[in-house]
């Protein structure tokens, strides 16, 4: 039992799912265009979630918003489901191969074993397609990967109810009806407007102000909790930043291509300037994980070295609380 479903590598595995599905129902959507119409850019510091035993910093919206979002504004209707007993999940999810419908995941990281080691934690946002069976091994199409590969029904069953913090609980979605036509215009404008009021949200661990929040806190961090935690604290910065769903730098590269896209498609030509300032944005991101990396590396506790990588964080923000209000005049 195969589907013919085209696999895509992606940037970041929620728009990678929507994006290859909306590819197999007839709609061709770039990735980009997906992230941007649900509004997929957010800062947010959630110091009362931990994990990996630091508070949670999340570059992206919530797992599921994205696609949640892009339906509404587009006009299509998705089917979300959980279940508390892994075997109806299993059985709904063969009920629904059998059909040749391929079905979105929301899957722990942790026990994805063809994950690199390095890449494998405690993390329970990501987002997969299985596209087919075979005997007792299911065939997958996760976006961040190269090629196809695959699970056997225990190790999937595993990864779809990992523990802990946003637990999957056997989580499936695929949608079930679209408009003739996608009309992209107004769905654009709302999802630029929505990610332009979270970004700079008079909220001190939200958008901007939230950036700015997090680098007065790292400048506090040597002296309020000593080396291993200091250093503990602001690789998780990083790790959330570069590693975990393409994080802070790799969404801004994401927003300037849908900028772009969105400059041709609202024959707006201010969009085309700001996707390469919010480029531009990127590349400050990946400067500031270097430079962070290099002090936790070296386990440098030196807090001149803290106050120069809050520096560089803080001028973020400044620049974000910039770029979001001439985006919000553009449109």
């Amino acid at each position: 039992m195969k589907i013919d479903f085209e696999h895509k590598q992606s940037a970041h595995c929620e728009n990678g799912v929507v994006s290859n599905l909306m590819k197999f129902n007839g709609h061709q959507v770039s990735e980009p265009m997906v992230f941007g119409i649900g509004s997929g850019l957010l800062f947010c510091y959630l110091p009362f979630i931990k994990i990996n035993y630091a508070p949670l910093i999340t570059y992206r919206a919530m797992a599921g918003f994205i696609f949640n979002r892009f339906a509404k504004r587009v006009g299509i209707k998705i089917k979300r489901e959980k279940f508390k007993d892994p075997q109806k999940a299993k059985e709904r999810l063969d009920e629904n191969l059998q059909k040749n419908n391929p079905v979105g995941l929301q899957v722990g990281v942790y026990n994805l074993v063809y994950f690199p080691d390095e890449y494998r934690f405690h993390f329970n946002a990501h987002n997969l397609v299985v596209y087919g069976k075979e005997d007792d091994t299911y065939l997958i199409s996760d976006p961040v990967m190269q090629h196809v590969t695959t699970l056997t029904s225990k190790e999937l069953e595993k990864v779809r109810y990992a523990k802990g913090p946003f637990a999957p609980n056997g989580h499936m979605y695929y949608p079930i009806s679209f408009p003739e036509t996608l009309h992209l215009e107004k769905a654009i404008r709302k999802g630029i407007k929505h990610t332009c009021r979270e970004m700079l949200a008079p909220v001190p661990i939200v958008g901007a102000k939230g950036i700015k929040t997090v680098a007065k806190l790292i400048r506090k961090w040597p002296k309020k909790h000593g080396a291993k935690k200091a250093n503990h604290y602001l690789g998780q910065i990083v790790r959330m930043q570069e590693e975990i769903g393409t994080g802070g730098g790799g969404f801004r590269y994401i927003y300037a291509a849908f900028l772009q896209e969105a400059s041709d498609v609202l024959k707006i030509e201010e969009l085309a300037v700001l996707s390469k300032e919010m480029t531009q944005i990127g590349d400050q991101w990946r400067d500031f994980a270097l430079s962070a990396s290099r002090i936790y590396k070296n386990r440098s506790v030196q807090e001149d070295a803290y106050n120069k990588v809050a520096d560089e964080l803080e001028a973020i923000g400044n620049r974000e609380t910039n770029f979001f209000g001439k985006l919000k005049r553009a449109i």
